[in-house]
């Protein structure tokens, strides 16, 4: 008798402390899951960057010639390509309810600037007072690469050291030469993406920092950094340990991903990359911009500091973006 109450005291303790083992146990692996992979995650975080330029010193076009509303000294009148005014200085008859003479042909004349400038403006321009804000493209192209491209990672580092990105020439050459230096390594493709868009000058400024920005904001530190000629180079942090050094010497679990971003005048209309040969297309797009028409570009790169490693892990929770080629 004394025993079955023994075992019924037991059985109620253990359906007591059940529900209680459970939570630690998931608790426990919560714990382990998340910090376990903070500190996987923290071991490949370096990251190189290169470029520079404004949207600000794209020109704003003056109304095209043949006829041009909106004088440049203030006042409207319409010039013929001959010379003079295409239209009579004084009217005989009243425009819009007001007297004829000077007042109503001025109000005539600013009506038809307006009307005939929103007309240019609709094949892809804004326009206001006679000039035009022309559209520009901002595209972004991606590509992840075997870890044993270490020769890349050298090139890159190369031109950002040496690099002038202080003027349009330059910088044109530094996205030429980052271009050309991954066409001459197609072996070590495995991941891309691409995307680009047509948009007005006022908002492709936002939209290639907010592309620059999503791809500096993966790196713990910037350990080489060459942008508008401030050239940066910090100390890296000692980032590997033990075990990440036996990794490093396993190199095809790691991987190299670089990110261009270029803003131009124009139609920059990058293919969607689902195939080696689709990144070729886009690299040699990106990389023909010339100097003439490009605004804006920046190469980043990582890992950059020696010995620092991308896992698998860390290439698809930092970027599900890229589709493998």
């Amino acid at each position: 008798m004394l025993r079955g109450k023994l075992q019924m005291y037991k059985q109620i303790l253990l359906n007591k402390i059940k529900p209680l083992l459970k939570s630690l146990f998931i608790f426990g692996l919560v714990f382990t899951l998340v910090f376990g992979n903070i500190s996987s995650a923290l071991a490949a975080r370096t990251g190189g960057r290169i470029g520079g330029g404004g949207f600000s010193s794209s020109p704003r076009t003056y109304a095209p010639p043949g006829g041009s509303y909106g004088s440049p000294g203030g006042g409207y009148g319409y010039r013929s390509p001959g010379g003079g005014f295409g239209f009579p200085f004084l009217f005989p008859f009243p425009f819009f309810g007001f007297g004829g003479g000077l007042f109503s042909l001025l109000i005539f004349i600013a009506i038809a600037n307006f009307l005939i400038n929103a007309v240019r403006g609709g094949g892809g321009e804004a326009s206001m007072g006679g000039y035009s804000s022309p559209k520009v493209s901002v595209g972004r192209l991606q590509i992840g690469l075997l870890a044993n491209a270490r020769e890349l990672q050298d090139e890159l580092n190369k031109i950002a050291r040496t690099a002038d990105t202080g003027t349009n020439a330059g910088r044109a050459m530094v996205l030429q030469e980052a271009s050309l230096a991954l066409l001459r390594n197609p072996e070590y493709w495995v991941y891309g993406a691409s995307e680009s868009q047509q948009t007005a000058l006022e908002s492709a400024e936002a939209k290639f920092n907010q592309y620059a920005l999503a791809e500096r904001s993966k790196f713990s530190e910037e350990t080489l950094s060459n942008v508008n000629s401030q050239l940066l180079q910090g100390k890296a942090k000692d980032y590997v340990d033990s075990l990440s050094k036996e990794l490093a010497q396993q190199e095809s679990g790691e991987y190299i991903i670089v990110t261009i971003v270029a803003g131009t005048e124009g139609k920059l209309d990058l293919p969607e990359v689902n195939s080696s040969e689709d990144m070729q297309k886009a690299l040699r797009q990106i990389g023909g911009i010339s100097s003439e028409s490009l605004l804006a570009v920046e190469v980043l790169w990582t890992p950059q500091a020696e010995g620092d490693t991308l896992s698998k892990d860390d290439l698809f929770a930092y970027y599900p973006n890229l589709k493998l080629i």
